[in-house]
């Protein structure tokens, strides 16, 4: 039997949050996810939908904090082709993430047992976030969305930042450290979202489509030094959801909040979680 030192742990050594990753067998497909127990009851649930190179021990000890604070319980799950999922095929199609949110989430929420939810995407993750709650039979289920650093167009800024990672996989130390989190699915979880977004067809992927369906309240959580994003982003966002629409920006923040301002990024979401009020019975 392989034993897997990734488990439970970061890349740094730091618990990656409590209990150990279990799986949900999906469609032929084994999805790696950590269930964490809510402490108030009649909350709707976290659902955490990682980055494009993320998975469930990305978010570190995030997700843990953020039930803690809200009395949520939390459902963090890795993609197929991330973290100890199944492999998926690569290249993805160029659809992958409207994929994700239409057809894969709703499946798994309803293997998880899951009735209400907010939704807590970051980065392509945001992404589907925001496709599954104006796609996929909006409203009904959906409580609340949290989109850390999502992107609805793709950018010169996005492909420019995603042509450098290429560079830092290929010929740096990248490899190394998202190996770390994905195991034998490194090249799987890198070339699949990297051939995706610098192929030429997906210059035109937008996804403002789902916005005006969006009825639950939207937080978009944002760093004003995004590589991967302008505010062009977040404007569009605004401008076209459906429901009330709150933002966060963050000095001092790359693209990814919740890493690089972590007490303000907890407290915007624990506070809107809290605005949210209890699941509906």
């Amino acid at each position: 039997m392989m034993r897997d030192s990734r488990r439970g742990r970061r890349g740094d050594g730091e618990p990656s949050g409590p209990g150990r990753p279990d799986f949900i067998e999906l469609a032929g497909a084994r999805l790696e996810v950590l269930r964490i127990p809510g402490a108030a009851p009649g909350r709707p649930a976290l659902v955490f939908l990682h980055e494009g190179l993320g998975c469930v021990d990305g978010w570190r000890n995030f997700p843990a904090r953020l039930a803690a604070a809200t009395g949520c319980g939390a459902l963090v799950y890795s993609r197929a082709g991330y973290g100890r999922s199944s492999p998926a095929p690569v290249p993805r199609s160029l659809r992958y993430m409207h994929d994700e949110a239409l057809t894969v989430l709703p499946r798994l929420l309803d293997a998880a047992g899951l009735g209400e939810v907010v939704l807590i995407g970051h980065s392509d993750g945001g992404s589907i976030a925001l496709i599954h709650a104006g796609g996929a039979d909006p409203g009904a289920r959906v409580r609340g969305v949290i989109a850390e650093a999502p992107h609805v167009l793709c950018e010169e800024l996005s492909v420019s930042s995603i042509r450098k990672a290429r560079e830092a996989f290929v010929g740096g130390d990248l490899r190394q450290r998202l190996a770390r989190l994905h195991g034998e699915n490194v090249d799987c979880a890198f070339w699949g979202w990297n051939r995706a977004w610098l192929d030429p067809g997906f210059a035109d992927w937008n996804i403002e489509e789902y916005l005006p369906s969006i009825r639950a309240p939207v937080l978009v959580v944002q760093g004003i030094q995004d590589p991967y994003g302008t505010e062009e982003q977040y404007r569009r966002i605004q401008a076209r959801c459906g429901g009330p629409t709150d933002l966060l920006l963050l000095d001092d923040c790359g693209h990814a909040p919740h890493r690089d301002q972590p007490a303000a990024a907890l407290e915007a979401m624990a506070g809107f979680v809290a605005r949210l009020g209890p699941a509906n019975r």
